[in-house]
């Protein structure tokens, strides 16, 4: 299985520490597949300064391709977090950096590259909304995660160029979780996985809806647990569609490989580790 992150990358700068790491919903993806097992490419816009050199020099040593990457002059993506009541919070950014001023446009050598995937995972901080049909038109799997950026206007675009949706629903009530969902769903979308928490996480899959709680652990940072409970739960689902596990089981399982890979992430500083002084 080969899967690949498209769009994304930042540093997330510790105030209170002077750390980052790297991050990023589409690279995350892309290491946590990595982490796992799966073959894994990650393709984006990259800066030239301190933050974007420590993500590639990352990204080779873990040996993620990066061959279809864009790099210009300027300021890498990052995202400002803080120490708030024990709790971090994001307090700021740029905006994406680079990738604002050169937004990633798919060409027909980049399809042909990512054609040859099974899997491509965007987000909304990625600025691809008008490339998804692209990604769509290739034949492979997309998937895409809303965080909590996310109205009827932004769904309506979105979900007829995407088959498996992730959103952050940690604000709603499970009333209101499912019928999102199953709005979602109604507009293209063959999966909807709403996270929400410390109430674990929702899934809808056009037909059923299934819970599951998280695995509790003492976390030492919760920054990337959605990404990892994403990524673990999309690479268990789509080894069990090869060999024809039964759907509802599937999920299950799914689920279960999601959440415990989650617990895992919690454990580690930042979104993977790999920190350095800024």
């Amino acid at each position: 299985m080969r899967v690949i992150g498209v769009g994304d990358n930042v540093v997330d700068k510790y105030m209170y520490k002077r750390i980052m790491y790297p991050g990023g919903n589409a690279l995350n993806f892309s290491v946590y597949a990595k982490q796992l097992g799966v073959e894994a490419a990650y393709l984006g816009v990259f800066g030239d300064d301190k933050a974007a050199n420590h993500i590639i020099h990352t990204l080779n040593d873990l040996e993620i391709d990066i061959s279809h990457c864009r790099q210009h002059s300027g300021e890498n993506g990052f995202a400002a977090v803080d120490l708030v009541d024990g709790d971090r919070v994001f307090i700021g950014g740029n905006d994406g950096g680079v990738q604002n001023s050169h937004p990633i446009i798919l060409t027909q050598e980049d399809l042909n590259y990512i054609q040859t995937f099974e899997l491509a995972h965007s987000s909304i901080y990625s600025g691809m909304e008008g490339e998804l049909h692209k990604l769509k038109e290739t034949g492979i799997r997309v998937s895409f995660d809303f965080s909590t950026d996310y109205n009827e206007s932004v769904l309506n675009e979105i979900c007829p160029h995407v088959d498996i949706s992730l959103l952050s629903c940690g604000q709603l009530q499970t009333n209101e979780i499912k019928d999102l969902l199953t709005l979602v769903c109604s507009l293209g979308s063959s999966m909807a996985i709403g996270t929400m928490g410390s109430r674990g996480a929702m899934v809808f899959n056009g037909t059923n809806f299934f819970e599951q709680k998280p695995h509790y652990v003492k976390p030492v940072d919760t920054l990337g647990a959605g990404d990892s409970f994403f990524t673990a739960f999309i690479l268990e689902y789509l080894k069990g569609k090869k060999i024809k596990v039964n759907e509802d089981q599937l999920i299950k399982q799914s689920l279960e490989a999601g959440a415990k890979f989650a617990a895992q992430t919690c454990l580690v500083d930042g979104a993977f580790g790999f920190g350095i002084e800024f």
